[in-house]
């Protein structure tokens, strides 16, 4: 009997886990004002192909994707936590000074085409050649990684 309420509470689990994280499609002015801002003073030139929502249970985050290909995630409050221009070169404002001397010194010719920064202040970029760099939240170098 035991192990028969075990299994019907894993898969009741289950089923709302899967339930719970939902990705729906929304229309640009639904996306948090923060965000709408950002992608018009940063994206303006590129055309935007899908807008979306994710709810999870205990969070909810939004994407917008381009017809290039190019992707934005925000966090429910509507701040970027990642940045992926694979067919563009991401643009320069959205670079950390700090981390933008770093790769001009250590890297150059190398474009940073990816950056993501999480809840702790860390970053980390992508860069043309292979290589994602970690830096910590007063941009020291912590990782690299190819």
């Amino acid at each position: 009997m035991k192990k028969i309420l075990i299994i019907m509470c894993c898969l009741l689990t289950v089923q709302i886990t899967a339930k719970a994280s939902d990705d729906k499609a929304i229309s640009f002015e639904e996306l948090p004002a923060q965000s709408q801002q950002f992608v018009n003073a940063y994206f303006s030139g590129q055309t935007i192909a899908l807008v979306k929502m994710d709810c999870d249970i205990l969070d909810k985050s939004y994407e917008v994707i381009f017809t290039n290909g190019n992707k934005i995630e925000f966090n429910r409050r509507g701040e970027w936590k990642e940045i992926d221009c694979k067919h563009t070169q991401l643009p320069e404002q959205l670079i950390p000074i700090e981390i933008k001397n770093f790769i001009l010194n250590n890297y150059p010719n190398n474009n940073i085409f990816k950056i993501e920064k999480d809840s702790r202040g860390r970053s980390e970029i992508d860069l043309q050649n292979g290589l994602s760099l970690k830096f910590d939240s007063k941009y020291k170098l912590i990782d690299i990684d190819n």
